[in-house]
């Protein structure tokens, strides 16, 4: 929960007391959200001040209740809480899931695209895919990206490298007769879908320049 901006946790008559023992070893360091969860005896009265519920299961009920995957779920819970209403998300016991007569107390359900000849998700699984698909819809952005600090190359750098990369080519006698400018042409295209970088262009006119330097060292030895 706490990784994916959650706190108000409620539990229903847990079977071993609460605070459960060991429980705030094992949360990591996220015990704001152990020390401030709420008690209730039934499911009812868990989410008796809330407006939308979703109840999560891995089987059919039978019963006349619209079905969400976990996006779709977390899209319209999210909506629902940018406007107002109150929102919850039912869970149900570790091994025997939610009773059908708690599932009726949902608004809808939710449950998971999984193999369906191994369906059974565990509570804390279950917790992390929806709460994983809640900071989504909240438009939680990834904490860092790989792209390139250095700002996009000007037309003007990479055409100067283009002039200077072809003419060391046509030093060495590269480009073979009457091809040079399909080629030259073909190697532009090339090098422009890569979108370079200034650091790029540096890197590559320093690169080129190398090359030819070191041909260059080695003729005159």
């Amino acid at each position: 929960m706490a990784n994916f901006g959650l706190s108000e946790l409620r539990l229903v008559a847990p079977r071993d007391g609460w605070p459960k023992k060991g429980a705030r070893s094992a949360a990591s360091g996220a015990v704001a959200i152990l020390d401030n969860a709420t008690l209730y005896a039934t499911a009812r009265a868990a989410i008796a001040d809330l407006h939308f519920v979703l109840a999560t299961t891995a089987r059919e009920r039978g019963q006349m209740k619209r079905v969400f995957g976990p996006e779709s779920a977390l899209r319209e819970i999210y909506a629902r809480a940018a406007a107002g209403e109150a929102v919850g998300v039912l869970f149900g016991r570790e091994r025997t899931g939610l009773e059908n007569d708690e599932v009726a107390l949902a608004n809808a359900v939710i449950t998971f695209p999984v193999n369906p000849t191994f369906s059974s998700l565990n509570l804390a699984q279950a917790v992390l895919l929806l709460a994983y698909e809640w900071f989504k819809a909240a438009d939680g952005g990834l904490p860092f990206t790989g792209e390139a600090r250095s700002p996009p190359a000007t037309r003007d750098s990479i055409l100067s490298f283009f002039d200077y990369l072809e003419a060391e080519l046509e030093a060495v006698n590269f480009y073979p007769p009457d091809k040079k400018p399909v080629m030259a042409r073909n190697m532009r295209d090339m090098l422009l879908r890569m979108e370079m970088s200034e650091q790029d262009v540096r890197t590559l006119r320093g690169a080129v320049r190398a090359i030819a330097e070191g041909r260059r060292l080695r003729r005159t030895e």
